[in-house]
């Protein structure tokens, strides 16, 4: 099949079922998002921010990349990231991993894969900062659902190092960030950490205010 027919047809009919259950769902929908939580996750097609959440269109400001990284170099991000706190105002950032990610899984092999080398490079960094903990983990899989916790969790203190969060709370600004884990072979979302909800929650040498 060289075209999407398939898809237009099930957009129509997804259409029809949310208006027959909210006739004014997307006249209110167009006239602002103002959603609260910003969620930056996987790209992986198993891992649909709106849907684990079980939260509408419009809920849910989302980035998403491989590996759901935020690279300080990444002007992709941290333009959502600005939009999001700046102008929707969000009270959440949620970094959002899964277990079983193949970008991370890519991460600890030691052979090319292409350009996304490059990207998952910051992944390799947080295996050799963690490697003694990691490399004590006899078990491949476990190793991996590891390193999958430990890059998520070092990507929301990326995420709290930005002059973005950090100027957000110095104007006094309610932003809470989280670092969660979902699994796929049971659709559970695992909190990985203590939320950080200020400066107070940072390393001194990482605090700009």
């Amino acid at each position: 099949m060289s075209n999407l027919d398939h898809l237009f047809k099930q957009n129509a009919e997804w259409a029809e079922r949310i208006k027959s259950e909210d006739p004014e769902f997307f006249a209110k929908l167009s006239e602002q998002q103002t959603p609260e939580y910003l969620w930056i996750g996987c790209s992986d097609s198993r891992v649909p921010a709106n849907q684990i959440v079980d939260l509408m269109p419009g809920d849910v400001f989302v980035h998403r990349n491989v590996a759901n990284l935020v690279v300080h170099t990444d002007l992709n991000c941290l333009s959502v990231m600005q939009f999001a706190v700046e102008v929707l105002k969000v009270k959440h950032i949620m970094v959002t991993g899964h277990y079983g990610c193949g970008g991370v899984k890519a991460s600890m092999q030691n052979q090319q894969v292409g350009l996304v080398d490059y990207w998952i490079r910051n992944i390799r960094d947080v295996y050799y900062t963690h490697q003694d903990e990691l490399e004590a983990i006899g078990d491949e899989e476990k190793r991996l659902e590891r390193l999958v916790e430990l890059n998520v969790m070092q990507q929301v203190a990326n995420v709290s190092h930005t002059n973005i969060v950090q100027n957000a709370w110095a104007r006094g600004q309610e932003l809470t960030l989280h670092g969660w884990c979902y699994s796929i072979k049971d659709g559970i979302i695992r909190n990985l950490m203590n939320s950080i909800t200020g400066p107070e929650d940072l390393s001194e040498r990482y605090r700009l205010i």
